[in-house]
């Protein structure tokens, strides 16, 4: 050995040893040894992940075959272990694909879907398989029929960890009293610990599927969900392309090599959604900028002494013959005043238009020797002050406290970098650097700065004015080589606006069924409901919503709100404290919404449900478990402009209530005060005492309902005392028929009578309703439609 070499003697056959220790981790390998991954890190925790993970994919496949689900869910004490079994109404597995379905991870039918869907990876119920055989050695127990077998398959089978396939003990048929639907049982080692969370995802999921009938039974329990009245699928979703904005660019370059398409146009209305002609032109016209640049346009120079365009072009010219010399010169300076300013291509273009008419014109051709020095002569000429048409521009863009010398300073430098330019081309990051050293080198040469804002502004009005470069496009095989090139494409697409993604590849819940969903699980006084428009990440469209529960029987002793989380409709049960939507529930002050938050952060405290999904074709889950959403800014934005609609609806219900309280409070002293008042001036007068029970309703701007009968004839009076107009629904409940009533509606209901009336009351207006009775009969009246504390009744 040298004295540099320090490899052991035999390190070749060391080197041979350890490659052939080398060899491939199939996946279900990877997960036996990391189960943990996958949500079967305890085994309380087991248990309701594979619940969790088999309701998902029953719900799943009843929706997808229009089948309204009807999932059935049973745990068992059988020896030293749990038994789970689940049953669905789904549309069955043929024989051929249920092994692996069951006995293969990373094997299932929506992975390569843009569409929202519970499952999406291929993991879940294999995992629980997995899981099962690891703790207690037993293999799955499958049944399943689809509606075209007349008999049902059963399947017992493992996973062959080795190798990721499926390991069959036992295949028959058997009878099975489902015309359609899958069983499955799995032993496993687990524990009853977790018996909240797993009460909790049941609820939760009937809560957010309506539709469904789940039903859960287990040693200690028996929960039942039956199916809302009316309730239906959810609507329908359909595959989409992906959406421009959000592609990554290993995703582009992979879309960009498969590609049948031959042009950017054609790949980009074909293979993105919501890309049409002109917004592939718009898309393509920000990859021009960013991949050819743009090039400086130049006003003509004034003529003077020193420069004179016709006379440059002249000059230039020889063998032609002075008048046509002259001619072309005129012609050509004629040209470029109208068109003015120019670029160098567009001077090109204009010198060939001059010289093919004057060629057509005189017989004399113009060949490319004389245009390229026409060309460079022109040029020359039209860039002679570049630093004076740089100052202008400067100047006018800048504050007028800059100095003069410090503006041509800039000017000048600037002039330079792009007369050392190919053509006087630049992207706008090469722009920016030019402007950005010219402004350094005059803060450092002449101690006069421009800040970010003044570059900014000189950028900005620099670029306006420049040149499109109309250059031949690149193929998208060409640009699929070419990483530089696919970066600029991909800057371009996010630089255009583009229509948000189409909506009918997801299936939020909806506002209506959020609220629906919290009024069945929480008797609460006041319910809203959000729900986001569609926001696109990595390509994939998603939608934020939120919903708020507050007050009533919601009592949870002064400690924090109860926050529900949702993804595609499945409860997340663990890794609150993980999860993108609790970040976001913690970061919104919950005291500008009138809820309790010490600190002016985290959960806030009081009697309030939270409840916030995202629907999604590609939930960005931060582990396999699918128990919390990744912090994905774009995903939280539109979570908390979400929670912030719900919250201000909130907020607006307090303010009310707070409102009516006070009014309240006012309107008692009042009612208080008034007899008094009233008693005090009959004794000092010595009047009758005056009947101050309608007074209220007038000072307080109320509206007044009362009542008055002489002999068989009542009447209803309504006096609207309030400012705005009253749309009130009256029922008046009487123990004997009413006759001759002038409105409203009389129905019979266990010996009562009521009569509905539905007056609209304007300010200061009134109404009266009239009718006859002929008993004592008693007389109750209930009033809607307007707040309690903003109502008189007199009776």
């Amino acid at each position: 050995m040298t004295a540099f070499d320090s490899t052991p003697s035999g390190g070749g056959a060391i080197a041979d040893d350890l490659a052939a220790d080398q060899r491939s981790i199939s996946i279900a390998e990877f997960f036996e040894k990391n189960k943990h991954m996958l949500g079967f890190d305890s085994e309380a925790r087991a248990l309701v992940t594979a619940v969790k993970e088999g309701v998902d994919n029953s719900l799943d496949a009843a929706e997808e075959a229009g089948y309204l689900p009807d999932i059935y869910v049973e745990i068992r004490e059988v020896d030293d272990h749990y038994r789970l079994i689940i049953e669905d109404n789904g549309p069955g597995i043929t024989a051929e694909e249920l092994p692996k379905v069951f006995g293969k991870l990373l094997y299932g039918s929506r992975f390569h879907k843009r569409e929202q869907s519970r499952g999406q990876q291929g993991i879940g119920i294999s995992a629980a398989v997995l899981y099962s055989q690891l703790t207690s050695g037993k293999p799955a127990k499958v049944t399943s029929r689809t509606s075209s077998q007349d008999e049902a398959h059963y399947f017992e089978l493992v996973i062959d960890t080795d190798s990721n396939e499926p390991e069959i003990r036992t295949e028959t048929t058997t009878t099975w009293d489902r015309s359609h639907g899958t069983r499955i049982e799995l032993d496993m080692e687990a524990n009853m610990r977790a018996r909240s969370q797993l009460h909790d995802y049941i609820r939760h999921t009937a809560v957010v599927n309506p539709h469904a009938r789940i039903e859960l039974r287990e040693p200690n329990a028996h929960i039942k969900s039956e199916r809302a009245e009316g309730a239906s699928l959810p609507a329908e979703t359909e595959e989409i392309r992906p959406h421009p904005h959000g592609v990554e660019i290993g995703t582009l370059l992979k879309m960009l090599e498969s590609t049948d398409s031959r042009t950017i146009r054609g790949f980009l209305q074909t293979a993105f959604t919501r890309v049409g002609q002109k917004t592939a032109d718009s898309i393509i016209a920000a990859f021009r900028d960013r991949e050819f640049g743009r090039e400086f346009r130049w006003h003509p120079p004034q003529d003077h002494e020193d420069v004179n365009l016709a006379r440059a072009v002249v000059d230039a010219i020889s063998n032609k013959g002075q008048d046509l010399e002259r001619r072309f010169g005129d012609q050509l300076a004629g040209a470029i005043e109208e068109d003015r300013p120019v670029s160098r291509t567009e001077l090109a273009e204009i010198v060939d238009q001059v010289a093919d008419d004057l060629a057509a014109e005189s017989g004399r051709a113009f060949g490319e020797t004389v245009r390229t020095n026409v060309e460079e002569a022109a040029w020359t000429a039209l860039t002679n002050d570049r630093r004076g048409a740089l100052y202008r521009t400067i100047d006018e863009v800048t504050t007028t406290r800059k100095d003069d010398a410090a503006i041509d300073a800039l000017a000048e430098r600037l002039a330079s970098q792009i007369a050392d330019a190919d053509r006087d081309r630049f992207t706008q990051a090469g722009l920016r650097s030019a402007i950005d050293r010219a402004a350094d080198l005059t803060e450092e040469m002449d101690d006069e700065t421009f800040g970010e804002t003044a570059r900014e502004n000189i950028l900005v009005a620099l670029w306006e004015g420049m040149a499109a470069v109309d250059a031949e496009l690149p193929s998208p095989a060409t640009i699929a080589g070419d990483r530089d090139a696919a970066s600029n494409l991909l800057d371009g697409m996010g630089s255009v606006d583009v229509m948000a993604p189409p909506s009918d590849c997801l299936s939020p819940i909806t506002e209506d069924q959020i609220e629906a969903g919290l009024r069945s699980e929480f008797d609460a006084d006041f319910y809203t409901a959000a729900t986001r428009d569609a926001g696109v990440h990595g390509g994939d469209p998603f939608i934020a919503e939120a919903g708020i529960a507050y007050g009533g029987d919601i009592e949870n002793g002064g400690e924090m709100a109860e926050l529900m989380r949702f993804a595609n409709r499945v409860p997340l049960v663990y890794q609150r404290g993980a999860c993108a939507m609790t970040d976001v529930v913690k970061g919104i002050n919950w005291r500008n919404y009138g809820l309790d938050q010490p600190g002016g952060s985290g959960i806030p405290k009081g009697p309030v449900v939270i409840m916030i999904h995202v629907a999604s074709t590609n939930v960005p889950f931060t582990s396999e478990s699918k128990d919390a959403v990744a912090n994905v800014p774009e995903i939280e934005d539109e979570l908390e402009l979400a929670l912030r609609e719900a919250a201000r609806d909130l907020k607006s219900h307090l303010n009310k209530r707070k409102s009516m309280r006070k009014r309240r409070q006012k309107q008692n002293v009042i009612a208080d005060i008034l007899p008094t008042m009233a008693a005090k001036v009959s004794s000092i007068t010595g009047r009758e005492p005056v009947d101050v029970s309608d007074s209220l309703a007038r000072i307080m701007n109320n509206v007044l309902v009362e009542r008055e009968r002489e002999g068989n004839v009542v009447r209803l009076q309504v006096e609207n005392h309030d400012s705005a107009t009253a749309d009130l629904e009256i029922t008046e409940i009487v123990t004997d028929e009413p006759q001759n009533c002038s409105a409203g509606e009389v129905v019979e209901m266990d010996g009562e009578y009521y009569l509905t009336w539905k007056p609209a009351v304007e300010s200061g207006g009134e109404a009266t309703l009239k009718y006859e009775i002929e008993t004592d009969a008693e007389f109750d009246v209930q009033v809607s439609g307007i707040e309690e504390a903003k109502l008189t009744v007199i009776q």
